[in-house]
This record gives structure tokens, sequence and C-alpha cells, in this order.
């Protein structure tokens, strides 16, 4: 991306973009064929809020989030997600200390920085609720202990669409603690052909977990500091006013004059109206900008809705999908 607007001469914007447009770019050489991915797992990072990442497997949803851990110097760890899982073995447990009769925590692999929740719609509903608390409160409860998670703390939760045997419905209520949903698509044909260049493929001592040697190209000092960036990003009142309207008409679509009241079974919550502005500072920082556009807006209004709304029966009936319903909404609702 370049831009030549003079708003930002001397900004601390403008190598903040540059340095994150070196981290998408170090990801494309590991994960080819999927620059809208790596490009909306960046603004999340930058806006603090989890991911949810639905597609199907051999989408290299593992890869990018193992390669953005890397390239960040963050803790990461992956969970598969099992029926059998149990919340300790997510949170830790207590060891029984028989030499001074005490209980130490053992902590689980869910204290980390990056957590890849790995078919996460598997697990039952004891393990999700301990992985609410976490990606809610930034701290979970082992036994009678409390263990707050570090600043750096991000869900990337992946699910498959197609299996549903042997899952679990995930509550709307941590479908709503996600920033975005992300639904990943297949690669085109020159992407494909690319993948089979890269060093997973030609050399046979490395894995498909590949990520190379190269080093980080920040730390987590960094990562809380463009955190703070993006939320020093200006939106005026019109854009807020915008995005409000967005999602109210998700809630009541007959007050704006949209036919959608039969297809709408649940609206998004406020929590939307928080997630959309956040994630559009996020595309506005990495567009070079210190003001959010109604093109942010409606860049990311799917990935941060379309998992907060419940379509109806007679919306499935009619092939219509909640990206469909939510493409009405934004070609209605005015621009500012």
């Amino acid at each position: 991306m370049t831009t030549d607007d003079p708003s930002l001469a001397g900004s601390t914007i403008l190598p903040v973009q540059e340095g994150l447009e070196r981290l998408i770019e170090r990801l494309e050489h590991i994960v080819v064929g999927q620059r809208t991915l790596l490009d909306r797992l960046v603004i999340a990072l930058l806006a603090g809020g989890h991911v949810l990442i639905e597609g199907v497997p051999g989408l290299a949803k593992t890869r990018a989030v193992r390669a953005l851990a890397q390239a960040l110097d963050l803790p990461f760890r992956r969970i598969q997600f099992t029926p059998d899982l149990l919340p300790a073995d997510l949170t830790g447990t207590q060891i029984y200390r028989p030499a001074t009769g005490t209980f130490d925590v053992r902590p689980g692999p869910i204290v980390t920085s990056v957590l890849l929740a790995d078919e996460i719609n598997r697990a039952p509903a004891k393990v999700q609720s301990a992985l609410l608390e976490a990606m809610q409160e930034g701290q979970i409860t082992v036994g009678d202990e409390t263990l707050v998670l570090p600043e750096t703390f991000w869900v990337l939760a992946t699910q498959n669409p197609i299996e549903h045997e042997g899952t679990y419905p995930l509550p709307e209520a941590q479908l709503d603690r996600f920033l975005m949903k992300l639904v990943v698509g297949y690669p085109d044909r020159d992407s494909e052909l690319a993948m089979l260049e890269l060093p997973s493929v030609t050399e046979t001592t490395h894995s498909e977990s590949w990520t190379g040697d190269k080093p980080s190209l920040f730390g987590p000092t960094d990562v809380l500091a463009f955190r703070r960036l993006t939320a020093s990003i200006r939106v005026a009142p019109a854009i807020k006013a915008y995005v409000v309207d967005l999602v109210r008409a998700t809630r009541d679509p007959t007050a704006y004059g949209l036919g959608l009241a039969p297809l709408l079974e649940l609206g998004a919550s406020p929590r939307a109206t928080i997630a959309l502005i956040r994630a559009a500072r996020g595309h506005a920082l990495l567009a070079r900008r210190d003001y959010v556009t109604p093109h942010d807006v409606k860049t990311l209004a799917r990935d941060v809705m379309r998992h907060r709304i419940m379509i109806s029966y007679e919306a499935d009936a009619e092939g219509l999908s909640a990206d469909d319903i939510l493409g009405r909404i934004l070609d209605h609702i005015p621009v500012p």
C-alpha cells in the first residue's frame, strides 16, 4: 500500500505501517494465496481481538497463525480440541505437595500469548466456559487461584464447516467474544502452483509447520505499542453514527426500511458496534491513515458481524446466508 497523504508527514503511523507491511510480506512467503486472511489477522492483532477462522482442512490456517506468532516473538501454543478434553487440560491443575501440605498450581497451555484452538467446536461446554473466561476477562481460575494471562493473550480458533459429527455449536455468548469470523476459501491456481516451491515442499527436512529461520520482526512490547497507536486513530461522529446504524439495522430492519425482519432471528449486539470501530481503526492504520473512512467500515462489516447474527429458517430455505443479509444492509444504509 502506498499513499501521498500529506497529513501523515512526520507521523509515527508511517514507520509503523511500513513495519506491518514487512510483516505481511514475510507471512506471504510462508502462506501463499491467502493475503486477505493475513491482512485480517494483522488487523485483529492491532485491535486486540480474538479471531474465529472457518475453512476446510489444508488451507494453511495453522501455518499462518504459527508464522505470525514467530514473526512477533510471541509464545505460541496449539491445542487440539476433542470431545474428551477437560477444562484442566486447558487451564491447568493443582498439584498436592505432601512435604508442605499445600497445593501448587501447574498452569496449562492456555497461559501463553498466542493460543491456537484447533477445531474449537469439538470441545464440550465446560471447556468452552473455561476458554470464555480467558477471552473475556484475560484470566483463568485454577482451583481457588486466579492467574492473570499476558497482555498479549490472543485466541485464534479454527473450525471445519463441513464435518458436524461430534461437534458442539459454539454458544452465542462465546461467538460474540470473537472480534471477527473469517471464512477462508481455496487459493487461486497461480498461488497453488507457487506453493510447490515452498521450502516445506521442496526440502524433506522441513515439516508442514515450517516458518523459516529468520529472526522475529517485532516483540511483545511492539505489539502493545501498535495497539495503543491503533486506538488513537480518529473516528468522525458521522462514521460512528454509520456503524451504529449498520448494527441496529440487524436488530430492527423495519425501522430502517428494510424488509428483512422475517429473515433474521437475532441481530448483532452492542459489542459488534465496538468491534467494528476497533477493526476499522486497524484497517485504517494499514492504509497509512490516521482516520477511519466508510470504506474501512464496509470492508470489515461482514467479518465482524457474520457470526453475531442468526438467520431464520425462512432465510435458510431461500438459500440466503448471513453474508447475503449483511450485504443488503450495507447496500441500503446511506454512506456518510
